[in-house]
């Protein structure tokens, strides 16, 4: 047994670290910022303010796991590549104990190119070429092997598969001219088969879940995956900050449809698409998750910000719609909103929980929706920390746990958020 005394003081220990990789997270948001700022200023038009996102970055304490990565050897003989024809990769850490047979499939996020220029620019990093990508990535948030981090599944085997074509997943095309394999389709599949190969196909329990780009892509390829497995083999679907909206921006455009036609278009995402939803609506509409999840019929999970800071900033106040500046300050801090562009930003929210509306409907859905300024919470800090954003007493760890291991119904949807630190830019 453990005194009081050291538990208190382990408690304290774990805080102190905890404030401390948050301001080291902020600092090093900062410096990333302005990087990027020049970087846009010399090489990416307006329709790759996309690649702001800031998910799933691999900056981690020296006590956090890192996990190699491993080329999927078989892809490249099906034409499963990346925008450079490079073969995709993957970061696996394997299960233990009782989690043995468990296994977490997590795709990475990285926002999408919808033409040559923007995907011949990508296929030049980590997110269209595997030259580039990191030799370790940080395993951190659900994909922690801690258990005072990550009580559910810090021993299953856990999987990030990295994210290179642009499409969410989804696409199969190409482009001779401009030297681009758009072949996000034939990637999951080959993915897939090379984790069945390493034992996943004995998996009594498995949770494929995604950030941005890679949660939209976990919805879409929630019931392909279920598909994988016996019906025996429990298995549900989670989406972090995925939930992207066909919403007008502040111009009374539709700034994330525009994009979103170009990447359908050029990667051949078309013939991925659920035919539920391309049979009575245009590809464009089918590649919004509203459009989709009523008739996802594994379960899923929503976790999202309804104040979603890459949305508001890409999507609904992009600077392409705002040439005056008159969003510059509340893009970047909503305490810096007048009352008419929170009344703009509210009825953002309220279109999110509509789409929502019939999805809650189902008992073996959940979903969390509180009112941080971010995106994505499965990461380092939000998903377990002492002070991560919480319903109650229940984190979003907690939440997702009781809705995954049937403990609890979960339909969370909160107008507040506690102690999340905002990022600087999405």
């Amino acid at each position: 047994m453990f005194s009081k005394t050291w538990v208190a003081e382990r408690l304290k220990q774990r805080r102190a670290m905890m404030k401390f990789l948050w301001v080291l997270g902020l600092v090093t948001a900062l410096v990333f910022s302005k990087w990027v700022d020049g970087f846009l200023k010399k090489s990416l038009n307006e329709t790759e303010l996309s690649l702001l996102e800031t998910y799933g970055g691999s900056n981690a304490a020296n006590n956090t796991l890192m996990v190699e990565l491993t080329l999927i050897e078989g892809a490249g003989a099906k034409g499963a590549v990346c925008l450079d024809g490079t073969l995709p990769a993957y970061h696996l850490h394997p299960g233990h104990g009782s989690g043995a047979n468990s296994w977490l499939i997590h795709l990475e996020g990285g926002a999408w190119c919808n033409d040559t220029r923007s995907c011949s620019n990508r296929k030049n990093s980590a997110y269209g070429s595997s030259s580039h990508m990191e030799k370790e990535r940080a395993f951190t948030g659900i994909l922690s092997n801690e258990a005072e981090d990550n009580p559910e599944f810090f021993n299953w085997n856990r999987v990030m598969l990295r994210y290179c074509d642009g499409a969410s997943f989804s696409g199969d095309s190409e482009n001779k001219e401009a030297n681009l394999q758009f072949r996000g389709q034939r990637i999951w599949l080959s993915a897939m088969e090379a984790l069945m190969s390493k034992g996943m196909r004995y998996a009594n329990q498995a949770l494929l879940t995604g950030g941005s780009a890679g949660g939209l892509a976990s919805i879409l390829h929630c019931d392909e995956f279920r598909g994988l497995f016996p019906t025996t083999t429990k298995v549900k679907c989670m989406s972090d900050a995925g939930f992207f909206l066909d919403a007008v921006d502040i111009s009374g455009g539709r700034t994330l449809r525009n994009l979103y036609t170009g990447v359908v278009g050029l990667q051949g995402v078309q013939e991925n698409l659920p035919h539920y939803c391309t049979s009575h609506l245009d590809p464009t509409s089918c590649f919004f998750p509203e459009n989709v999840i009523a008739n996802i019929t594994t379960p899923l999970f929503i976790l999202n910000a309804a104040y979603d800071s890459w949305q508001i900033q890409n999507s609904l106040a992009p600077l392409s719609a705002d040439p005056h500046g008159d969003w510059n300050g509340c893009r970047l801090n909503l305490a810096s909103c007048s009352p008419s562009q929170m009344q703009f930003l509210q009825g953002f929210r309220n279109q999110m929980l509509d789409a929502l509306k019939q999805f809650s409907m189902s008992d073996q859905n959940g979903m969390f929706i509180n009112s941080c300024y971010v995106h994505g919470q499965t990461g380092q800090g939000a998903w377990f920390a002492p002070d991560s954003p919480a319903v109650g007493n229940k984190t979003i760890a907690e939440a997702v746990g009781d809705w995954y291991f049937d403990r609890a119904e979960v339909k969370v949807v909160d107008e507040t958020c506690r102690h999340l630190v905002p990022p600087v830019s999405a």
